[in-house]
C-alpha cells in the first residue's frame, strides 16, 4: 500500500462527501436505467419471436431502446430484412404494442411499465450510405 496525503486546505470535506454520494447516486441511477434498457430489449425480442402470431412481425430485429427519464415511455428501434414492408411493419408493431406491453409488464418488476412506440431504425441504412461514400472516395 502506498500512503496518500490529501491536503484539505480551502476544501470543505463535508461538501466533498456530499458530492461523492451524489455522484455515486447518479452512477447507480444510470446503471439501473441501463439494466432496464437491456431487459426491455431482450424481453421485447422474446415476446415478438415467441408470442406474436403475425408471421410478418416475427422477422424483425430489435436494435435499440430509448426510455424517458421516468421510464414511462419507450421508443423501440427495429429493422427488417424486407425494406419494402417497413411502413406496414411499423403499423403492425405499433398496433401490437398494447399486447407487447402487457406481456412485458408480466416479466418486468417495475412500478410503471413503459408505453411502447416502435420506430424503424434508419441507422443501418445511414451507415451503408456512409460506407458507400467512403468507398467511392477511396476509389478516386
Amino acid at each position: 500500500l502506498i500512503p496518500v496525503m490529501i491536503e484539505l486546505s480551502g476544501i470543505d470535506p463535508e461538501k466533498k462527501v456530499k458530492d461523492f454520494i451524489k455522484q455515486k447516486s447518479t452512477i447507480l441511477q444510470l446503471m439501473f436505467v441501463a439494466s432496464v434498457l437491456i431487459l426491455v430489449l431482450v424481453e421485447i425480442s422474446k415476446i415478438i419471436s415467441m408470442e406474436i402470431k403475425d408471421e410478418d412481425i416475427k422477422f424483425v430485429s430489435i436494435n435499440g431502446v430509448k426510455v424517458s427519464s421516468d421510464l414511462s415511455y419507450a421508443k423501440v428501434y427495429f429493422t427488417t430484412l424486407e425494406d419494402d414492408k417497413r411502413d406496414s411493419m411499423t403499423l403492425a408493431l405499433n398496433k401490437a404494442s398494447g399486447f407487447i406491453r402487457s406481456k412485458l409488464c408480466e416479466v418486468m418488476d417495475l412500478r410503471k411499465c413503459p408505453e411502447i412506440t416502435f420506430v424503424y431504425d434508419t441507422s443501418v441504412e445511414y451507415g451503408r450510405k456512409i460506407e458507400d461514400i467512403i468507398k467511392k472516395i477511396n476509389e478516386e
